[in-house]
């Protein structure tokens, strides 16, 4: 009887999880088609990347809220078309439960992002980086960009290759559904 109980259980908790990612993939259109949501939470690793003064910093210091965590380069023609709608974004919803953090991946010189930065009139967001692409390579990022949302507790729960417009209606309706899902 208790088996039966464990399997029943079991299976209406994971209806319930795989309901919430449907719900995520009903709110997918426009660019918001190519996100990538997973089945489950994938932990994220802790490797460390660099704040742009050269302090240390890890995934698993942004945890408690849902991150929207954009590799990219300053040589990436995609890079420079999305990263005003991550700007918006984080404008829009960032703050207690939602934050944008950007990681400039391989050889991006401070002086670089800086520029890249004012070029575009982005002021909001990180210019993080991650020079010798540890974090990019134990995140399996092989093309830039590439854009992962990860949960309050810190695992990727969804991933997006390429560049899309992160400020649209489908992303912040995606965006708010996962904040509201977490705790």
């Amino acid at each position: 009887m208790r088996y039966f109980l464990a399997v029943v259980l079991y299976t209406a908790l994971a209806a319930t999880a795989n309901a919430d990612m449907g719900d995520l993939e009903a709110l997918r259109a426009g660019d918001m088609r190519k996100l990538q949501i997973h089945s489950a939470a994938r932990p994220a690793p802790d490797t460390v990347f660099l704040h742009a003064d050269g302090s240390e910093l890890r995934l698993s210091d942004y945890r408690g809220k849902v991150v929207v965590l954009n590799f990219w380069a300053t040589w990436c023609a995609p890079c420079r078309k999305e990263m005003p709608e991550l700007s918006a974004l984080q404008t829009t919803l960032g703050g207690a439960d939602l934050t944008v953090v950007t990681v400039a991946t391989g050889p991006n010189p401070p002086a670089k992002i800086a520029e890249f930065f004012e070029q575009i009139g982005v002021g909001n967001l990180p210019t993080h980086r991650d020079p010798r692409q540890s974090l990019a390579r134990t995140m399996n990022i092989l093309g830039l960009p590439v854009t992962a949302i990860l949960n309050r507790e810190g695992a990727e729960i969804a991933r997006l290759l390429g560049d899309a417009n992160w400020h649209s209606e489908s992303a912040l309706a995606i965006l708010k559904a996962v904040i509201a899902q977490e705790p």
